[in-house]
This record gives structure tokens, sequence and C-alpha cells, in this order.
């Protein structure tokens, strides 16, 4: 018989890791001369509304740029063409039994055709979307990495970047 108080502790143990990609991006119509971009609004798990840039998961043999495009136009109802890479975010979190390394690819796209609408996501995890001017996204994108995304975004169109 074994005394579950004698085990030793398990500190330190190491959870196995595995690595995801995601793509999505900054699609911009420009309206008299002024870049909007199409941003959507979720709940995170405490139910506070956070406002991000569109992005999901690769599905089968998707390229990244070709899951951006997927991606904005599910969650935002805009189509959109990838036309630069931006940049990548990468952040740690554990679920379950295991670490998971994401990276989140963002790339500028230019917005084609469609209209701004949540209906098409089909994990219904946005419940508002919204078109912000370029300039001023960077207020109020939730989370910093993101609102980095759209500065380079802005410099970028603006030939600074």
């Amino acid at each position: 018989m074994t005394n579950a108080a004698a085990d030793p502790p398990r500190f330190g143990r190491r959870l196995p890791t595995v690595e995801e990609r995601s793509a999505g991006g900054v699609v911009v119509d420009v309206v008299d001369g002024r870049a909007l971009i199409a941003v959507i609004a979720r709940r995170n798990r405490a139910g506070r509304v956070e406002w991000c840039l569109p992005k999901g998961h690769m599905e089968g043999e998707e390229t990244l740029p070709q899951t951006a495009a997927r991606e904005v136009a599910e969650e935002t109802g805009i189509e959109g063409r990838v036309l630069l890479e931006l940049g990548t975010i990468d952040y740690w979190f554990a679920v379950g039994e295991r670490r998971v390394h994401k990276f989140v690819h963002h790339y500028l796209l230019e917005a084609i055709g469609g209209r701004l609408t949540i209906e098409n996501d089909p994990d219904h995890e946005a419940i508002d979307a919204a078109w912000l001017p370029l300039e001023d996204a960077h207020r109020h994108l939730t989370f910093p990495n993101e609102r980095r995304i759209a500065r380079v975004a802005w410099q970028r169109l603006a030939g600074d970047g």
C-alpha cells in the first residue's frame, strides 16, 4: 500500500509542448481618401468585450495567406486580397496537460468585396464588427501586439515602413 502523502512532489514537471499557427490580418478599404480597417469584437472568458483583428486556424492544406483571407472573410464579411505580410505575434499558454506556443501571422489585405457582417463566422466568436480609421485603430484594439501590427500597416500604407 502506498502512502500518497509520502509521494515526492511533482515540482518542475514539464508539460509537453505543441506549436500552433494561425493567420489573419488588417483588411483595408479606402473611403473618401481615408483608410478604414475591419475589426471584430469578442467576449473573453471573463465576459469582457475585446476588440481585435480577425484571425484563426489554418484548415487543410491552406497557406498562411489563404488562411488570413478566409478568416477575414468569415469573421468580418469582407473579402480581401493579400498584399504583404505585416508581422508575426507569438505567445505561450497552457491547455490541459500541454503548453502551446502559438504563432499568429498577420497580413495586409485590400478589401475587394463583401459587406461588414458577423453572420458568416462559423464559430460564432465575433459579437460585433466595425470599420475603424486605420490611424486611430491603436486606440480601440485591446491587445498591444495587435496595436503594433495596426501601426505597421499604417506605416506601410503611408510609405514609412
